[in-house]
């Protein structure tokens, strides 16, 4: 069964109390095996007004018009999407939804050829539901999707797990440095304990004593704006240097993989602009406030300003309060934000707990992180295994033994 949802954003009545899931073409792209969560939900009153063009049981979804076009989602249970979404449902039974999932995961470039070529490509539910794709016995389905979804369990599972890890490193940031009960003297909480408050007019509000408020590059003097070597020059482009930009920060929060990479003499045109690995590299400009760290020597692009730490001690709380500053200051100026110089970005200011307290917090931290990493790492690598195999299983090039 072939659907195109009209869903319109008048019709989505938003309630926080209900998890019925709303999905876009952005939730495609965050995590687009299993759609467990999405980034929007409805309330009932909202699916209920529209239920012809709800999805429910495993559903594969399409996105059909402009840059998400041909990127494909699989999804268990009950939902509703946009406008901007082809959905395939109620799936016959000889036909398993995950083979379908992982056979259409393939064709991007073709889902783009068939949909026009027009500056923002549409894709129709006409167009899509006349596909046709080639489909081996129900049996030999579910031998391909069972290897296959195995390798993207393990990457949910990891990614399940990194933002447990992220949660608890967020959950102690909060505790100890935005309502101040980190440990004191004896080990109990500090301000809930009674320890010395006091007024700072540069943060409007008290704080601990013997803290202060500073400029970032007080705190941290090494920021570096990144640039873009000529793109007339295609040898200044290769497979020697991640070069990271704003996308490579979505959904991570190491980047070990970059869509560009620069070859050395592309790196070398602009020696001043490598970071190390464990710099904070934050967007100022388009999608002000993503933020990642570098796993190795790299560089990014001028969108990016990015924070080379060379007090240890404060990686991890800045990677956090540099969070909490962008979001406070999207929730005064609205959807959006404006973009920000590297002067913009080094002036602005952030609270400077005592270093003591900062290698108390980085010491607990900083395993967490170690073990995002690894798994980030192995999701990497099981990636790239799954993407040699599926073109493989599907056109028969390798057969699975029973």
């Amino acid at each position: 069964a072939m659907q195109r949802s009209l869903v319109g954003s008048e019709m989505c009545i938003r309630d926080s109390s209900n998890d019925v899931r709303f999905i876009t073409p952005e939730d495609l792209t965050s995590s687009p095996y299993n759609l467990e969560k999405s980034v929007r939900y409805i309330s009932k009153k909202g699916l209920d007004s529209i239920l012809s063009n709800s999805i429910s049981g495993e559903s594969i979804l399409i996105g059909s018009i402009g840059s998400d076009m041909g990127n494909v989602g699989f999804i268990e249970g009950t939902a509703a999407t946009n406008q901007q979404i082809n959905s395939i449902t109620k799936i016959k039974t000889d036909f398993d939804p995950k083979f379908i999932y992982y056979y259409l995961t393939q064709i991007k470039s073709y889902f783009r050829m068939i949909s026009g070529g027009s500056t923002t490509p549409i894709m129709p539910k006409s167009i899509t539901e006349n596909i046709i794709i080639s489909v081996p016995s129900f049996f030999e389905q579910k031998k391909i999707t069972n290897i296959l979804s195995s390798i993207d369990k393990k990457i949910e599972l990891n990614k399940k797990i990194n933002k447990e890890l992220e949660q608890m490193a967020r959950e102690l940031y909060d505790y100890w440095f935005v309502q101040f009960d980190f440990p004191n003297a004896e080990g109990k909480p500090y301000k809930s304990s009674g320890g010395s408050m006091v007024f700072s007019k540069d943060y409007n509000r008290k704080i601990p004593f013997g803290w202060t408020v500073k400029m970032l590059k007080d705190i941290e003097r090494n920021i570096i704006t990144g640039k873009t070597p000529s793109t007339k020059v295609s040898k200044n482009f290769g497979a020697d240097i991640p070069f990271i930009c704003i996308g490579d920060l979505r959904e991570s929060t190491f980047v070990v993989k970059t869509k560009l990479k620069l070859s050395k003499m592309g790196g070398d045109s602009q020696k001043k602009k490598y970071i190390p690995e464990g710099s904070i590299c934050v967007s100022c400009i388009a999608s002000p406030g993503l933020i990642a760290f570098s796993s190795e020597n790299s560089q990014t692009n001028q969108q990016l300003n990015s924070i080379v730490i060379e007090n240890d001690f404060n990686k991890y709380y800045l990677y956090f309060s540099i969070q909490s500053y962008f979001k406070c200051t999207q929730a005064k100026v609205g959807n959006t934000m404006p973009n920000m110089n590297k002067e913009d970005f080094s002036s602005i200011t952030l609270l400077s707990p005592k270093e003591e307290t900062l290698v108390q917090y980085n010491n607990l931290v900083t395993n967490f992180f170690e073990k995002i990493k690894i798994n980030i790492r192995e999701n990497k690598i099981l990636e790239d295994l799954r993407d040699q195999l599926l073109p493989m299983l599907m056109n028969g090039q390798i057969n699975i033994k029973d």
